[in-house]
């Protein structure tokens, strides 16, 4: 895959409100997308774009849908209302192989890694490659050794068991699951969450690292401010059922909106914003 349209470290895109007309450069197009279960609306009138070779960070408040909304881009939760479109293509419209043959474009870490606890490391990761791309034992096994050196772990770690495994690991060990068909865009769902600060930052620079080597489009769900500041693009953040602002941080984080401002300008915002500048200022000396 070519990295041409991957953004630079440091390269703020446009601020945007997450409307507006599509382009090439939008991957996943969201239009007026209601997610509604009984009487609970979630989402309503909710619209987003997903630029090429950004990442993308999605934040809210408890209960705003952030997990639904990774849900319904990629099939897993029918909207009520409203369009996803994902690479010019609607997928709930699509007949069974076209939509398995998009799905193969994008790769999912959910957020616990939802390893198949009676696989092993590599027998995880080879699973897709056998199951959709129709290669043999062997050489998927071959190529799921090349995922997991991908995402840094020793093949020591390749016939362990999920339960063997660290956090960390199991969330890198998922995240060489979700690279397995090659995708051009990943879905992450809180992928620092239980992981200790030094892991959790590690694991941050991979997703940079992969994003920029790999011309990869990112879509992370986090409450995770250090993975904000450290990598994100842009960030999208959902409030009163729709995403409120959608912008290069420093933007949103200025959005007058008493959760936002709580957000991001409380102590735990206040600490990671500091952490940022002093990471900027070692890369520049």
């Amino acid at each position: 895959m070519s990295g041409s349209g991957a953004i630079m470290p440091g390269t703020a895109r446009p601020a945007t409100s997450g409307t507006g007309t599509e382009d090439q450069d939008v991957v996943v197009a969201i239009h007026d997308l209601r997610n509604q279960f009984g009487p609970q609306v979630v989402h309503d009138h909710l619209d987003l774009q997903i630029r090429r070779g950004e990442i993308l960070g999605v934040v809210g408040g408890s209960g705003t849908g952030k997990s639904v909304l990774l849900r319904s881009i990629i099939g897993l939760q029918p909207p009520t209302q409203g369009e996803v479109r994902v690479f010019g293509e609607d997928l709930l419209s699509l007949d069974t192989e076209a939509r398995e043959k998009l799905e193969q474009r994008f790769g999912v870490l959910f957020q616990n890694g939802a390893l198949f606890s009676s696989q092993t490391v590599i027998e995880n990761i080879a699973m897709p490659m056998i199951e959709h791309a129709g290669l043999d034992r062997v050489q998927a096994t071959q190529l799921a050794h090349l995922k997991l050196a991908l995402v840094g772990l020793t093949r020591e770690a390749a016939n362990k068991y999920p339960s063997e495994l660290s956090g960390g690991m199991v969330k890198r060990a998922a995240l060489a699951r979700a690279l397995a068909l090659d995708p051009e865009i990943l879905f992450l769902d809180e992928p620092t969450a239980g992981l200790d600060p030094i892991a959790a930052a590690a694991f941050d620079q991979l997703i940079q690292t992969l994003r920029d080597a790999l011309g990869l489009t990112v879509f992370l769900v986090t409450h995770d401010l250090d993975t904000l500041y450290t990598i994100c693009d842009r960030v999208a953040v959902i409030s009163q059922k729709r995403v409120l602002v959608c912008a290069p941080l420093d933007q949103v984080a200025e959005t007058p909106d008493a959760w936002v401002q709580a957000y991001f300008h409380g102590p735990r915002g206040r600490a990671a914003e500091a952490a940022s500048l002093r990471a900027s200022t070692r890369q520049v000396d």
